[in-house]
């Protein structure tokens, strides 16, 4: 292979010939600047995968990281791709974030796109890391673990739960192993039933609470609500007296397909189903649990309900679509303020939509950013109003609603502090003025977006349609996060297995202020697309995340823990090896480690080199997975550019030179284009020209 040869020395040859003074001379010619020599040396260098062809290495890997759509989109970039490198990372579209919907559902059809084109060419794809604390879609995974929202019907309930509330079970009917619980049911200090399952239980009937006789107008519907849960996976069904079919098949959730049972597991779910083939005026419930045996139930008693659908409602909400299910938003104005509703999922608890604000900056009055609800009818003057709603936003700050009328007077209802996580805030006012017809809501002092969802107005003489908040358990945490992860890594690495065989299945798990610990998210103000998952599943995470990967995927796929900074931190690359071990001795299997190195032109090369030999001394695979020298100068000069190259070179030497032939499995660029941000760190300019970096990266592959 040809090499080019410049030291900083030529640089100065440009310099004084620039200085020069030449006089016209008619016979002069002009010899070529050494700038464009040296260009040209570059251009003529070889394609970078001609550079694999003398290493007799077919496991080696010369990566690029770019986004997908460049490869998928089959333009210059992909042919760039295709002739200088056998491994394409795409920085987004394989990840967490990208794949995983606000269902939980996966997405997978641009990844099998991707694998489809990339294999016509030859070209293996690595992927994103399976379990990282970046790119996931934090939304959906915290949605899981917010609290159990629970709103009681605004309509009077048929089931008299006053003494059942107390303890006094005399108009229940039962059988052993049932009990009232004070404290037991759903929220805090509220009462509930237990109900144990004996060790013989295996028919229904086995573990029985009946309800007392229920009035009801025949020819109407009924809908019946319960909260149940259980320490252990359960089953469960409801069968009554009084109706045509007293043991129906029912679809439990309200809707959907029509089942035998239920099934109950360690967080409160709700069972909801309606009724209406009554034989008489009135009828009776069996909630009935005996189907498996040694499993303990609870019932939740203040939100057992059972209520007439076209019953008079306890609360007339004055906002209607208060939950923004029609996708209409209110109207507003002020400081180029924006107003609309979110997508569905994006409400509180992760469902539903949600009405929002964004305020681009805070103003010099509260009112000068507002949003308006029209009221039907003005409110009662002299009347007190209870107002209640979800509210979160991105960042802290204020907001305050209001009831006005057309002269701008209003009663207000104080100020309601926003956090970035959702809160229920109750609210009252009272009204003072016969012409207040507007539900105002003010954001001057918040800048940022806020979410408001199950807006709440009604007079406060009203009673019912109570609200219940459910926190989920650290137990009930863990166990939701585990069962995500492996949902994710299951589905994900089944259905790629025929075309992606190496994998990154954890990324950056060392903390980066003590490295004798795993990296956590506590305390910290996490970004969007944030999430550690190790903050729920402890330090054995990575331990499952790669026997998930590796029952998974196929009996020779090799898999690779990642991690940053560790040539400018060894005692990081030290706790990352002893991280190894650990997730071996605890029946994981590491086959190789990637190292993610971001230099500048002041970086300690020595620190690099012996990152190397602490990693090669594992017997390993190492890759570099990704690796940058960051001019960060939008204007670098030309011996700026060449120590680039020279930085890149002395890099891959080290790597080619420390870590020996059978345990080296490549090289992948981060950045390989330079873009409009400072870094410059590509191999190729912006319009794809040739830096002094390729000519560095061809000089360190050139065995």
């Amino acid at each position: 292979m040809k090499k080019i040869f410049y030291s900083v020395g030529m640089i100065g040859v440009l310099g004084l010939a620039s200085c020069a003074d030449f006089g016209a001379l008619d016979d002069f010619q002009v010899e070529k600047p050494l700038s464009i020599e040296i260009q040209e040396e570059i251009n003529i260098l070889p394609d970078l995968l001609t550079y694999l062809e003398e290493m007799n290495n077919p496991d080696f890997r010369l990566g690029v990281s770019l986004p997908m759509t460049d490869y998928t989109n089959q333009g210059v970039r992909f042919r760039l791709m295709n002739r200088n490198f056998n491994e394409f990372i795409p920085t987004s579209g394989m990840d967490h974030r990208s794949i995983v919907g606000t269902n939980g559902n996966l997405n997978l059809a641009p990844v099998q796109s991707l694998l489809e084109l990339a294999g016509s060419k030859e070209m293996n794809v690595f992927g994103s890391p399976l379990i990282w604390h970046r790119n996931q879609n934090s939304g959906f995974l915290n949605g899981l673990l917010s609290p159990l929202i629970v709103n009681s019907p605004a309509f009077q309930n048929e089931l008299n739960i006053g003494e059942l509330s107390s303890g006094i079970l005399n108009q229940w009917s039962f059988t052993s192993g049932v009990t009232f619980e004070p404290n037991q049911g759903m929220g805090t200090n509220t009462p509930g039933i237990k109900l144990v399952a004996g060790s013989t239980a295996s028919s229904p009937e086995d573990l029985k609470f009946s309800s007392p006789t229920i009035s009801i107008i025949p020819g109407k519907t009924y809908e019946v609500i319960a909260y149940i849960k259980s320490d252990l996976p359960g089953q469960g069904r409801f069968t009554f007296e009084g109706l045509s079919n007293n043991e129906p098949a029912l679809a439990w959730d309200g809707t959907g397909t029509a089942t035998e049972f239920f099934t109950t597991g360690i967080s409160w779910r709700e069972v909801r189903f309606r009724i209406n083939d009554f034989t008489g005026d009135s009828f009776r419930f069996n909630l009935e649990l005996g189907y498996l045996p040694g499993v303990t139930y609870y019932l939740d008693i203040n939100n057992l309900y059972v209520y007439d659908l076209e019953g008079e409602p306890l609360i007339n909400n004055l906002i209607s679509n208060g939950d923004f299910e029609n996708g209409i938003a209110w109207g507003g104005w002020g400081n180029n303020s924006v107003r609309g509703v979110t997508e569905d999922g994006l409400g509180v608890g992760n469902q539903g939509r949600a009405f929002f604000v964004t305020n681009p900056s805070r103003t010099g009055g509260f009112w000068e950013v507002q949003t308006l609800y029209q009221l039907a009818a003005p409110v009662n003057n002299g009347e007190t109003y209870r107002l209640s709603f979800w509210v979160r936003g991105d960042a802290e700050g204020v907001i305050r609603p209001e009831l006005q009328s057309p002269n701008f007077s209003s009663d207000g209802f104080g100020q309601v502090f926003v956090t970035t996580d959702w809160r229920f805030v109750t609210l009252t006012t009272t009204v003072s003025a016969s012409d207040r017809n507007r539900f105002i809501i003010s954001y001057g002092e918040f800048a940022g977006t806020v979410f408001i969802d199950q807006v709440v107005l009604s007079s406060a003489s009203n009673s019912g349609g109570s609200t219940t908040i459910v926190e989920k358990t650290a137990f009930e945490k863990t166990s939701i996060i585990s069962s995500q992860m492996q949902n994710w890594i299951s589905q994900f690495v089944s259905q790629t297995r025929n075309s992606i065989t190496v994998r990154e299945v954890v990324s950056d798990p060392i903390s980066e202020s003590n490295p004798s610990q795993i990296r956590t998210g506590v305390g910290l103000t996490l970004g969007d697309g944030e999430f550690y998952w190790q903050d729920f599943l402890g330090k054995d995470y990575a331990v499952e995340a790669f026997k998930l990967a590796r029952q998974h995927g196929n009996p020779s796929d090799i898999l690779f823990i990642s991690e940053s900074g560790m040539e400018s931190n060894l005692a990081k690359c030290q706790a990352l090896i002893d991280y190894v071990a650990y997730i071996e001795q605890n029946g994981g299997k590491v086959d190789g480690i990637a190292a993610k190195i971001i230099l500048n032109p002041n970086s300690n090369l020595e620190n690099v080199a012996a990152m190397f030999r602490l990693l090669a001394a594992t017997g390993k695979k190492i890759k570099i997975s990704a690796l940058e020298v960051r001019l960060n100068d939008t204007n670098p000069s030309l011996v700026a550019l060449i120590n680039q190259g020279q930085i890149y070179r002395e890099v891959i030497d080290y790597y080619m030179t420390l870590v020996p032939a059978n345990q080296r499995f490549g090289v992948t660029f981060s950045a390989p284009i330079d873009g409009t941000d400072a870094a410059r760190a590509g191999l190729w300019t912006s319009s794809l020209n040739r830096k002094h970096a390729y000519a560095g990266v061809a000089q360190g592959l050139d065995r």
